[in-house]
């Protein structure tokens, strides 16, 4: 059996639009969020803010705990534990350079990504961008008392929702 992968990612709304990154990924091109690893020492907002900039050339301010995402792989087992943030949008800076893998920054409708289905990294991220929507919010003492998280899993594993 595999690790749990324990992930963080943003979702930013500007003006109807959602911040999305087009990346390879499972050997295939694929839409997400922007997001990825916690560094040691980080505290999941720190890294909401960090991975955004790295992966979009965005900068953000982290605010509200949308929630936390159980996907298990299908085909593989892997389980993908996913902490989202609610982010909110300050500037891009074009002349960045994105991290590898990433291939560009696209700001889409919710319609626009209902659309690509199909193209997304996993069923997490149109979930948790539906929950975006709907106002969901999660208390940050979710969270407290878990630090660091990479030795926590399995307490944040039994908060999370599965997707």
């Amino acid at each position: 059996m595999y690790p749990t992968d324990l992930t963080v990612a943003a979702v930013v709304e500007k003006d109807g639009e959602y911040l999305f990154v087009e990346e390879r990924a499972m050997g295939r091109r694929v839409f997400t969020q922007p997001g990825g690893h916690i560094e040691t020492g980080e505290t999941p907002e720190q890294a909401v803010v960090r991975e955004t900039l790295e992966e979009s050339g965005c900068t953000v301010e982290c605010e509200d705990l949308i929630g936390v995402y159980l996907w298990i792989h299908p085909q593989t087992r892997q389980q993908f534990l996913r902490i989202v943030y609610a982010a909110r949008f300050v500037a891009c800076d074009e002349s960045l350079q994105l991290d590898d893998g990433i291939l560009s920054r696209h700001w889409l409708t919710l319609q626009d990504i209902e659309h690509r289905r199909r193209e997304l990294r996993s069923p997490a991220v149109l979930r948790c961008v539906h929950d975006y929507v709907a106002g969901h919010r999660q208390s940050d003492t979710l969270l407290t008392g878990m630090l660091p998280l990479q030795q926590n899993v399995h307490r944040i594993l039994a908060s999370a929702d599965l997707v």
